[in-house]
């Protein structure tokens, strides 16, 4: 199997030492997962992809984290986050937790961050620390955030906050992130590959890590859905993130390897940029709503494992409402008239997708193309490499693409980075009703009325059609026989997570 082939030779040794006795020593085996995602560099700051964010916070630590058997988020580096007043929430930290070279976590060290996160010029994670006003430090743990206005969500933002040493970068600069990359997650960075790989080491007194968790862990880079199922069967990898539907009886007859499933938070959506044309006429984009046939496109390119969308969320994400329903069926009747309407019958436009980044995304929007020419449009198909489109994405100006955006187990950063006035440069939308039920919500501490403004304000975002809301994935995984991995539906891949059987 994968896993004795990445043995080593010590461990070898010890497992025939004796089986009860090795129970309870922290296992040496390594194992390797095969991602989707780039990795861009050593700069914890400078990726806004989830997975390689979740990554970062193993080795760094975040402020908070998201625990899945809680359904919250939770202090991780932090002792507590709590607010203190209407603006004004205080974070103290762990005493008991120290950066892997032996420092401790400070409070300057939380400020540091929040502002290279903001200044940093290869920072793309500005969205994070956007609501922050201020910060204050009131002793060595504690620090008070003020932010621009109420902010019911910075919990949630803080949880993609690594927490790097103020000391360290003032002694290095950028140095640091490659050669002093103390952090004091439960992972230690021992190496990155630039486009290729990752590879985290257990830390063994951390409190986080068991003695089955893997000692190291390979990420790496498989862009291809044939590459990571080839690379399970023959045990490069022991992890295989998004198994396509068409390859997952493969992996069940595996005789190493089997499929798992996990429903997936991240929506699936087609974006239709309002500052480029026809995308700024609303009945065009109304149009493309009522030309996808979502129920035939699951049924024939994801096997039914999917779950279609009214709106950005579905059931069990923040907000979800059982009763609303899209007012976008498949319709395509009604997509030739909106486009006659407008003046726009026959209208060119190009069609971007990722390939490789997301279940069979290329088969599905060449299934879209005929859909789409049927209503009326004349259309281009383009399929850039993903990291050149998702640049040209976070650019902005990429007029009419199909993507999807995970970390939506709470949507409001996203509603606000897609939807909210220069939330971002992704999709450019304005809509003025829309930034004020965005900024309401995030004002709002009640949960139950934070959850009816949020709804007000997907129902608006939903009926306006920047964007069309596909579905959500349910994500199939390939698993090697000997290790035991329940995957997440917020693609986590967190070594603690992950256990190695040793029978």
């Amino acid at each position: 199997m994968g896993i004795k082939r990445l043995l080593t030779g010590a461990c070898i040794a010890t497992m025939l030492m004796g089986m009860g006795a090795q129970a309870e020593e922290m296992t040496r085996e390594r194992i390797a997962v095969g991602i989707t995602e780039t990795i861009q560099g050593y700069n914890p700051y400078g990726d806004a992809v989830v997975l390689i964010g979740s990554l970062w916070c193993k080795v760094y630590g975040c402020i908070t984290r998201f625990d899945f058997e809680q359904g919250r988020m939770v202090p991780y580096l932090a002792e507590s986050v709590e607010p203190v007043g209407e603006r004004v929430w205080e974070i103290r930290l762990r005493s008991d937790w120290q950066r892997h070279n032996g420092d401790p976590i400070l409070a300057e060290d939380v400020v540091h961050s929040i502002e290279r996160t903001r200044n940093d010029p290869n920072s793309m994670r500005q969205f994070v620390v956007a609501s922050i006003e201020s910060t204050e430090i009131v002793d060595d743990r504690t620090v008070r955030i003020t932010t621009k206005e109420p902010d019911a969500t910075l919990p949630d933002n803080l949880s993609l906050l690594p927490v790097t040493s103020k000391k360290l970068y003032d002694a290095y600069g950028q140095d640091a992130d490659r050669n002093h990359a103390y952090g004091a997650g439960p992972y230690r960075l021992v190496e990155i590959s630039i486009g290729n790989h990752m590879v985290l080491e257990r830390v063994d007194d951390h409190p986080m890590v068991s003695p089955t968790n893997p000692y190291q862990i390979m990420y790496r880079i498989m862009a291809e859905p044939e590459q990571r199922v080839t690379a399970l069967s023959n045990g490069e990898i022991q992890i295989a993130q998004g198994v396509p539907p068409q390859l997952v009886a493969r992996v069940d007859e595996l005789p190493n390897a089997h499929a798992t499933f996990a429903n997936s938070v991240e929506m699936m959506f087609l974006a239709m940029n309002p500052s480029t044309h026809p995308w700024d006429v609303k009945e065009a984009r109304q149009a493309v709503a009522h030309a996808i046939n979502r129920e035939a496109i699951v049924a024939a390119l994801l096997d039914g494992r999917a779950t279609l969308l009214d709106g950005p969320v579905g059931e069990g994400q923040f907000g979800y409402d059982p009763d609303f329903r899209t007012p976008y069926d498949f319709a395509p009747e009604k997509s030739r008239a909106l486009l006659e309407e407008a003046g726009l019958s026959g209208v060119e436009i190009d069609f971007y997708t990722p390939v490789g980044r997301y279940t069979t995304d290329r088969q599905i929007a060449e299934a879209m193309v005929p859909m789409l020419e049927d209503a009326g449009f004349k259309v281009n198909l383009r399929t850039p490499e993903w990291a050149t489109l998702w640049a040209n994405v976070q650019a902005g100006g990429v007029p009419f693409y199909y993507m999807g955006r995970g970390q939506m187990l709470d949507p409001s950063r996203a509603l606000r980075q897609y939807f909210e006035t220069d939330g971002s440069p992704r999709l450019d939308y304005s809509n003025s009703e829309v930034d004020r039920l965005l900024q309401a919500e995030r004002r709002t501490f009640d949960v139950d009325q934070r959850v009816a403004t949020v709804r007000k304000a997907m129902e608006l975002i939903t009926e306006d059609a920047p964007a069309h809301f596909l579905w959500l994935h349910q994500m199939a995984w390939g698993v090697a026989d000997g290790v035991d991995f329940t995957p997440r539906p917020a693609d986590r891949v967190d070594g603690w997570e992950i256990h190695i059987r040793q029978d």
